[in-house]
């Protein structure tokens, strides 16, 4: 098994350890499983700890997927679970256990509807159920999972402060500045951890004698693991977007006999602009800001690879495009538009954080061009009067992309795409200057592939039997993932985290 990568203090033992801490639950993680765990055992009256390494919680997501939720009960909404969880398993190729996606289904609507009771409506704001999930073509199937907080139905609203608040309540200890060791066991159980507090420089041990819940948020942000596991990762992307994400979790089970998922599951969005002429393998940019995320790249315009050719259909989830790009030459692309992409943007009707206009993140077409436009500005996006001078500023040959641009207008004319098959609505002409340009990669969120887990959010051995008292949940728990995310499916990854955060804290809580 995989040692911890890149932590040269693994070998620490209890002769190291400055002070010792006692508790019941220690979750490992203050992101969306970590939150969900440690208030789900702290309702069942456990002495609950929380280490984070990060000196905050991490983000708590909105638009979170559900089935049979009260905001969807009250908007008359319902979702058939078995078709569902069936499409889940086919979009894994059912590389997954299909009980877990069904013990998701079966248990989400419990954890999307205590955020709303307990941290939302507390603080004024409440879920709005999202069901506008249009189907447009078999590779655009959608389901209408996503419920979003919100105050006036208009808007997001952030509600981290008022959970971290929640928790602070229920007599959580939250230990930020505090990183994971390694666990620690005895007669094939695990009894706790020694932890690092990084403000102090020392090391602590902590016994838990109801259970460790790992929720440290999978391994993108190690490249290291990333050589190991999924090497293609480094090559589709040009960013990772959670840097805290180091595998501590994941590695520090297999340290004590975990089992893993064999083949790798990721979160990608086609979003990544970088700089005419990177090569891929010369960046990953680990980045917590967002950092050079063009919105428009998920909308199905025009893309070429590095020979100026289309190579794919552009209406498909997210990770498909980034996926289709790796087995072109650079796996980089370039995508082209022209000055009407702020209107073509209304007619495209995206899903998930894509659309334009609330639940999406841009509120309006104007809001999606100013966006665009300050790239424009940092000299990512380019503009151009003439296709020719366009191609040249992108370093693309110039009579392919030509002759790419001229195919695409004839298609829009024909109303019919011949080559990939995209939806009429959705074929859309470049025939008005100035034309824009830029060069895309993937950009990873996180990685999914995790440890294999029960029902019980137990973690597994070899013989797939748990190992006494260790739970994961978010991305450090797989079986659930295979390949790439099913965006179709609104709020899943925030849902899966949270859902099973709190199976795992119940659990651990009634040991």
């Amino acid at each position: 098994m995989s040692k911890l990568a890149n932590v040269d203090h693994y070998q620490v033992t209890e002769d190291d350890v400055k002070r010792t801490v006692n508790t019941e639950v220690l979750v490992v993680g203050a992101g969306n499983a970590g939150m969900m765990a440690a208030a789900a055992a702290a309702e069942k009256h456990a002495d609950v700890m929380v280490i984070e390494k990060e000196a905050s919680i991490n983000l708590m997501r909105v638009g979170l997927g559900g089935v049979g939720t009260n905001a969807q009960k009250r908007a008359g909404l319902t979702i058939n679970k078995y078709d569902l969880v069936e499409y889940l398993a086919a979009f894994a190729q059912h590389n997954v256990d299909e009980g877990l996606i069904y013990h998701w289904a079966n248990h989400s609507a419990e954890a999307v509807n205590w955020v709303e009771d307990n941290i939302l409506k507390p603080n004024g704001a409440h879920l709005r159920s999202e069901p506008d999930a249009m189907v447009t073509s078999s590779a655009y199937q959608g389901f209408p999972t996503e419920n979003d907080p919100t105050i006036d139905d208009k808007t997001f609203t952030s509600y981290g402060k008022w959970f971290q608040e929640k928790v602070d309540s229920m007599g959580v200890n939250l230990q930020f500045n505090t990183a994971l060791v390694k666990l620690l066991t005895s007669n094939n159980q695990v009894t706790g951890a020694i932890v690092k507090d990084l403000a102090k420089d020392e090391y602590v041990q902590v016994n838990a004698t109801k259970g460790v819940i790992l929720c440290t948020g999978g391994y993108s942000a190690n490249k290291d693991l990333l050589k190991q596991w999924n090497p293609l990762a480094l090559k589709k992307n040009v960013f990772n977007d959670s840097p805290r994400n180091n595998g501590a979790g994941i590695t520090s089970a297999l340290n004590v006999g975990a089992l893993k998922d064999e083949e790798p599951a990721e979160c990608i969005f086609d979003r990544g602009l970088v700089p005419i002429g990177t090569k891929t393998d010369d960046m990953y940019v680990q980045t917590a800001t967002y950092q050079d995320w063009l919105w428009l790249g998920s909308h199905p315009l025009l893309k070429l690879n590095m020979r100026g050719e289309r190579f794919a259909n552009e209406s498909v989830p997210y990770q498909f495009i980034v996926n289709a790009a790796s087995k072109q030459p650079g796996y980089l692309y370039s995508m082209i538009w022209d000055d009407n992409f702020d209107e073509y943007a209304k007619q495209f009707h995206m899903l998930g954080c894509a659309r334009v206009g609330f639940p999406g993140y841009m509120a309006s077409a104007q809001k999606l061009r100013e966006d665009t436009e300050q790239y424009v500005k940092k000299g990512l996006v380019v503009k151009a009067d003439t296709i020719e001078e366009l191609a040249e500023k992108l370093h693309l040959p110039v009579e392919n992309v030509k002759q790419s641009v001229a195919h695409n207008n004839q298609q829009v004319v024909n109303n019919f795409d011949k080559d990939f098959g995209k939806e009429p609505f959705r074929l859309t002409p470049i025939d008005k200057k100035p034309y824009y340009g830029c060069i895309l990669g993937g950009r990873i969120l996180c990685t999914f592939d995790g440890l294999r887990v029960n029902k019980q959010m137990e973690v597994l051995n070899d013989q797939y039997d748990p190992i006494g008292h260790l739970y994961a949940a978010g991305n450090d728990s797989g079986g659930f993932f295979f390949g790439s995310y099913p965006d179709r499916v609104p709020g899943l990854a925030a849902s899966h985290a949270q859902t099973f955060g709190r199976l795992a804290g119940q659990q651990a809580a009634a040991n």
